[in-house]
């Protein structure tokens, strides 16, 4: 059964030297959750790309805002000795997007589920591009913050088959409880480069997304001139848990 295991970004960093890559030629996987979610929805992957080699850093995302969220990322990778594969989940698309914009150790992109905005645009504007996505019923009622903002939450009796409907009920019940919000701004926020025209990009994404609509993410795949897009029959928006070889061989493509 595969499974959640909430909270886990610093274990996951710490493995991530634990565990050093044997090859000074491989470049450094740096992979970016999305919202709701923590750093250990990249369990599998990071499992997969270690015994593979790889260098892994799956980094928590602050899911305060896009400027916020991706200084975060360039403020990581700034520290890397090695060229640098960037992968983002969901709202970890617009974030690498931006992270990677005028630094040159990073590589390539990798988007799964993954929203890959073009300057100007905002994760609210492609939901209204093409709508058909059932996460805005989902939510609960935002909780309102002290500085003006809201944050947002996924009802729990719901998270499961909005998120990970091809996953077994009872493997999601911890990440329902445990879900990180995302502020509302954060949604709203405008990417200020396409770094995706710039650097190599693939994507994948399941056909049975709920959160993000198959057809807004096959659209910006081929908008971005995908190097590879893998089109997983019947995987849910955490695609990445439900299928972590197809999600880890992409990316190895990638770093390749």
């Amino acid at each position: 059964m595969k499974t959640f295991f909430p909270g886990l970004a610093l274990a996951l960093a710490i493995c991530s030297s634990a565990f050093a890559a044997t090859s000074d030629t491989k470049p450094t996987i740096v992979l970016i959750h999305g919202a709701f979610a923590d750093s250990s929805s990249w369990n599998g992957v990071t499992q997969i790309l270690h015994k593979d080699g790889y260098d892994v850093i799956a980094a928590a995302n602050p899911l305060r805002g896009l400027a916020n969220d991706s200084r975060s990322v360039v403020e990581l990778i700034r520290t890397l000795k090695h060229p640098v594969v960037l992968v983002g989940h969901s709202y970890g698309g617009p974030v690498i997007t931006e992270a990677a914009k005028g630094n040159s150790n990073v590589k390539g992109l990798v988007f799964v589920s993954a929203v890959a905005p073009e300057k100007g645009e905002s994760v609210h504007d492609i939901m209204a591009r093409f709508p058909g996505s059932t996460l805005p019923a989902s939510l609960e009622k935002p909780v309102e913050l002290s500085d003006g903002n809201k944050d947002l939450y996924i009802q729990q009796d719901k998270f499961h088959d909005q998120i990970a409907a091809d996953l077994p009920e009872a493997a999601t019940r911890l990440a329902a409880i445990a879900q990180r919000p995302i502020t509302a701004a954060a949604l709203s926020d405008a990417a200020t480069e396409a770094t995706w025209k710039t650097l190599p990009s693939w994507f994948v994404f399941g056909d049975a997304d709920k959160a993000i609509p198959p057809a807004a993410l096959a659209f910006m795949a081929e908008r971005a001139h995908s190097k590879q897009t893998v089109v997983v029959k019947g995987a849910s928006h955490a695609v990445m848990i439900s299928n972590p070889q197809v999600v880890a061989d992409l990316i190895e493509k990638a770093a390749q």
